[in-house]
């Protein structure tokens, strides 16, 4: 048997080795347990084997997977991309860097939600009176009351 490894290093984040490799590989940005059940079966590794366990074939095999995926459109997290229209998914710092990128431009072309963020406002149609107080300090109370004038 191979020694038991207590780090694995998988698409450049250090996963524990002394969980199962389905619950270790949540650990990296943009795998969720979906798409890491769904790269264990296609890289043909048991998804209860621990990480610490697995041998460099199948650490390989899963990194293949993970960057390259075989994959159905409706798991991916970045589908028909602006720029190049093709369906992939993003992992580690090029989803981080992939979502900046699309705020700046949002921004940069002055969009209701590229607004809204620059503003710090949400953008999904939440109600602003009670929460998202962030810029506008605490709630008074007793400021409805009729007759009381406070300053």
């Amino acid at each position: 048997m191979a020694e038991f490894k207590h780090l694995v290093r998988i698409a450049n984040t250090d996963l524990k080795g002394g969980k199962a490799i389905l619950f270790a590989l949540k650990k990296i940005k943009g795998v969720g347990i979906m798409y890491a059940n769904m790269t264990c079966m296609n890289a043909g590794v048991d998804a209860n084997k621990k990480a610490g366990e697995l041998s460099d074939a199948e650490i390989k095999s899963i990194e293949k997977e993970l960057l390259q995926p075989n994959a159905p459109t409706w798991i991916l997290n970045r589908r028909k991309d602006p720029i190049t229209g093709e369906d992939k998914h993003l992992i580690g710092s090029s989803l981080i860097f992939t979502h900046d990128s699309d705020l700046k431009e949002m921004k940069k072309m002055k969009s209701y939600r590229g607004v809204r963020h620059m503003s710090r406002l949400p953008s999904r149609g939440q109600r602003t009176k009670s929460n998202f107080r962030r810029n506008k300090g605490k709630a008074i109370a007793g400021l409805k009351k009729k007759g009381v004038i406070r300053k």
